[in-house]
C-alpha cells in the first residue's frame, strides 16, 4: 500500500520532554517539525514562548504537558499551569490523570481534576488526558475514557513515556472503542519506528506522541512495503 508521507506527518506530536533539554535542542526540535510538517511539537511549559517564536508562520502547533509526569499535584496547580501555557501560545494541553485516585476508585475526583484543566483553557486550547496505562487494567482504562469524555476532554492518551510500559495496539483499540467519534486517541510511549506508527494508526490512533518522528518519516520514505 502506498503511503502519503505528508499525511502521516500530520499525526505526529514531535516530542522533547527530557529534563536536560536546552535551547539548542528545542531549536532542533522545531526545525525538524517545520521540515517534516509535524502536527505539533510537544514540550514542557517553560519552552512555549520560545517555540512560538521559532514556529511562527509554520503551521506547526504547540502541545504542552501539564501535571507531568506524575499527575499527582493539586488540581488548581494543574489548571494554572495549563492556563499559563495557553496564554503564552500553546494550542494543546497534555495533562496527566490522577492515576492514584483512579486506582482507589475515586472517580468523581478524577473527573473533577480533568474538568478543572478543561475549563482553564476553554476556547484557547484542547486537552488530552494521559492515563499511564501501564498502571491500569482494561476496566480502569475504559473508566478513564468515560471520565475524560464526561469532563470535556478532547483526546485520551496512553502514556507519559516515563511510567511502566507504553502504547500498545490492544490499548489503542480498547480506548478507541470506549470513547465517541468526537474524541481523539493518542498513542504515546514506545512509538519509535514506521511499522509501529502505522500499526497504531490502523488500530485507531488519531495522534502519535514520539521523539522518533524523524526516524518514522525516514522509515516511511525508504520503504515501499507499508
Amino acid at each position: 500500500m502506498e503511503i502519503d508521507v505528508k499525511k502521516i506527518a500530520g499525526y505526529i506530536d514531535h516530542t522533547l520532554l527530557k529534563a536536560d533539554a536546552n535551547r539548542q535542542a528545542i531549536e532542533k526540535l522545531c526545525a525538524e517539525a517545520k521540515q517534516y510538517q509535524f502536527y505539533s511539537v510537544c514540550v514542557n511549559g517553560h519552552w512555549v514562548p520560545y517555540c512560538k517564536e521559532l514556529l511562527a508562520g509554520s503551521g506547526v502547533n504547540i502541545s504542552v504537558v501539564c501535571g507531568f509526569p506524575l499527575g499527582a499535584m493539586q488540581s488548581d496547580a494543574k489548571a494554572f499551569e495549563a492556563a499559563k501555557a495557553a496564554e503564552q501560545g500553546a494550542n494543546e494541553i497534555d495533562m496527566v490523570l490522577q492515576v492514584g485516585l483512579l486506582l482507589e476508585g475515586n472517580h468523581q475526583a478524577v473527573e473533577d481534576d480533568i474538568r478543572a484543566v478543561v475549563k482553564a483553557v476553554e476556547g484557547q486550547a484542547i486537552v488530552k488526558v494521559i492515563f499511564e496505562t501501564g498502571f491500569l487494567n482494561d476496566e480502569q482504562k475504559k473508566t478513564a475514557c468515560r471520565l475524560s469524555e464526561q469532563a470535556g476532554a478532547h483526546f485520551v492518551k496512553t502514556s507519559t513515556g516515563f511510567g511502566p510500559g507504553g502504547a500498545t495496539v490492544e490499548d489503542i483499540r480498547l480506548m478507541r472503542a470506549a470513547v465517541s467519534n468526537q474524541i481523539g486517541v493518542k498513542a504515546s510511549g514506545g512509538v519509535r519506528d514506521a511499522q509501529t506508527a502505522l500499526a497504531m494508526i490502523e488500530a485507531g490512533a488519531t495522534r502519535l506522541g514520539t521523539s522518533s518522528g524523524v526516524a518514522i518519516m525516514n522509515g516511511l520514505s525508504s520503504s515501499s512495503s507499508y
